[in-house]
């Protein structure tokens, strides 16, 4: 059954017909009573009728996907109106942002506006989930433990012929000392000493491998290394998700271990989702080529710019014309939903504000449209996820998801 979003459409567009200077005696009336009605009307109105808020919310909506969005809300509420011609379409996408606003704050919108015999206050007041930044923790050779976020910027440790840094805008680089001399009095390979580099729910963080290597590493996610890349290859181990900008050495090739695969490499861009908790291990290409070879060495594939390998249960496959677009969005700090289903961007949402997620009642799977940055409250993501009707509480650190 359709929610009654009604209300909030006939407001959005008495609203809309005020930016357009269209509005009638009798809607300027209607409006003016629902302004005075409280501050707090006043305050959204304000909201609603700054442009630079309006180009905001309507950054939720990509460039190639304002139509089917507009269209997604019209089919989850219920909402019937008459197409914009061309010349309107800037009026329907600002129309549209309005509804999402009106959507997000629909608690006080329907408190203060179309139940006026209702006086009695708000039930609660949520707080806000804060989205994640730079934290992870370095795990030396010996055991021992750096909290990167809290070090001071400069030499952090030395391992072995090692220094390893922490630079004043926070990455962790490793340097090798006296290379040249390193080079004539190679070590064992055995005798080099491993390093781990974690991020917590809520964190990410970049390091610069002894190599040049440059990794970025995504919330929940950890990266072992050597501290020297010794002998004819360079190997590491993902758990998570990362992206490589991988150092060239045609005569070393860089290896990367993840969930039931290994990536091999000479020179480098890709990003691989390596996550416990999702169906498939993705690998996606940017630059260069790769090949990817299953634990059990029954399938190898060879991805070009542009190409994606899937590995499931079932085997690898390759997706020939990748979502690069989203699978990046986490790395230039955005979340993209395209057709992607509520449990997934639940997942992701875990992950980013380190919060735990609760389904109460039936929660069938829904598809979403948008986009948004990371550096956001989640209560601001709420308001791409809310457009189908559902219901999102902040107990804690948990999201509570209810229909």
């Amino acid at each position: 059954m359709k929610n009654n979003y009604q209300p909030y459409f006939d407001l959005a567009e008495l609203i809309a017909k005020y930016l357009r200077n269209e509005l009638t005696d009798k809607e300027k009336k209607d409006l003016e009573q629902w302004l005075g009605m409280d501050a707090r009307n006043r305050e959204l109105f304000t909201k609603l009728t700054d442009e630079a808020v309006i180009s905001q919310q309507l950054e939720i909506f990509s460039a190639s996907e304002k139509d089917r969005a507009w269209q997604r809300i019209a089919a989850d509420t219920g909402f019937k109106k008459a197409e914009a011609n061309q010349a309107r379409k800037r009026s329907l996408y600002q129309y549209a942002a309005a509804v999402f606003i009106l959507l997000a704050a629909g608690a006080t919108v329907n408190h203060y506006f179309f139940k006026k015999e209702d006086k009695k206050p708000l039930a609660h007041h949520q707080t806000d989930l804060m989205p994640g930044g730079n934290k992870a923790t370095l795990t030396l050779a010996d055991g021992s433990k750096i909290v990167l976020d809290d070090a001071k910027h400069g030499k952090i440790a030395t391992q072995q012929n090692v220094d390893i840094d922490k630079t004043q805008n926070g990455q962790v680089v490793y340097q090798v000392e006296n290379k040249a001399e390193q080079a004539s009095q190679p070590v064992a390979i055995n005798a080099v000493a491993m390093n781990t580099v974690t991020t917590p729910r809520g964190g990410q963080y970049e390091v610069v491998l002894p190599d040049g290597t440059r990794a970025w590493l995504n919330a929940a996610s950890s990266l072992t290394f050597p501290t020297e890349f010794t002998g004819n290859v360079r190997r590491v181990e993902l758990a998570g998700e990362a992206y490589f900008e991988v150092a060239k050495n045609a005569a070393k090739p860089f290896f990367v271990k993840t969930a039931g695969q290994t990536v091999e490499v000479l020179g480098t861009h890709f990003n691989i989702n390596s996550y416990a908790d999702e169906k498939a291990v993705r690998t996606t290409l940017l630059e260069g080529s790769v090949k990817v070879t299953e634990d059990a060495g029954n399938s190898i594939v060879k991805l070009q710019p542009g190409q994606q390998a899937v590995k499931t249960a079932g085997g690898l496959s390759i997706i020939r014309n990748a979502d690069i677009d989203e699978a990046m969005a986490w790395k230039n700090g955005k979340f993209l939903f395209r057709n992607t289903e509520l449990r997934t961007i639940m997942r992701q949402l875990s992950r980013w504000y380190d919060v735990d997620v609760e389904y109460r009642g039936v929660v069938t799977e829904r598809h979403y449209l948008g986009r948004i940055s990371r550096n956001v409250p989640v209560s601001q993501v709420f308001q791409i996820l809310r457009t189908s009707g559902l219901n999102f509480i902040i107990d804690g650190r948990k999201i509570i998801v209810k229909s």
